[in-house]
């Protein structure tokens, strides 16, 4: 979710990459959530670099999101924008996980707020209205948003833990998976329709 890419409405033809995108997004977040909640309960080499990873591994799915963009003239900003966010994010994770899992929590959140903002404003301004792969990625957004919100607060708590984060990427990940069956069965509709 905090680390939905913003994906421009691909062109008739070019659904396949991107869902081929949201396949791979799905799949890591599962996993990544899996090791995340094994080792949730304490700040340790495996849980700071699986916090590193998740961002950095945003940014490339976003680029590879830019790239596919370009080649059908769609919009990139909003990729600009995430790209920047998990930059930043993926720099204020490496310095949060020395101090702790409130300060970790404290930058997941202003991530996820962040990024859901703009999936959000990406996906109601400038989404094609038909593009049925779309609608779970804005849907996804405004969860982010509101999530982020959530782990900030959590951060204030004495029993702080990493948990929710694992929770959260595996439902972002669901989100893409819908909408890459979505992408498949709009893009079939579509040929068969053409």
């Amino acid at each position: 979710m905090s680390a939905s890419t913003v994906t421009p409405a691909p062109a008739r033809d070019h659904t396949g990459p991107l869902r081929r995108l949201y396949f791979l997004r799905f799949a890591f977040a599962a996993v990544w959530a899996v090791l995340l909640f094994a080792s949730a309960g304490a700040l340790n080499p495996l849980s700071a670099t699986l916090l590193v990873i998740y961002p950095l591994f945003d940014v490339a799915c976003a680029v590879l999101d830019i790239r596919s963009a370009k080649a059908n003239r769609g919009p990139v900003r909003g990729l600009y924008a995430n790209v920047a966010l998990s930059a930043l994010t993926t720099a204020g994770l490496v310095a949060a996980a020395a101090s702790g899992i409130p300060a970790v929590l404290r930058v997941w959140g202003a991530w996820a707020v962040t990024a859901g903002v703009v999936q959000l404003t990406v996906g109601a301004l400038r989404r094609r209205r038909g593009m049925a792969g779309q609608w779970p990625m804005i849907l996804s957004g405004a969860i982010s948003t509101l999530a982020g919100a959530s782990f900030a607060a959590q951060a204030g708590k004495e029993n702080a833990s990493l948990s929710a984060l694992a929770g959260y990427a595996f439902l972002g990940g669901v989100f893409f998976l819908v909408s890459a069956l979505r992408l498949g069965r709009s893009g079939r509709a579509e040929r068969i329709g053409g």
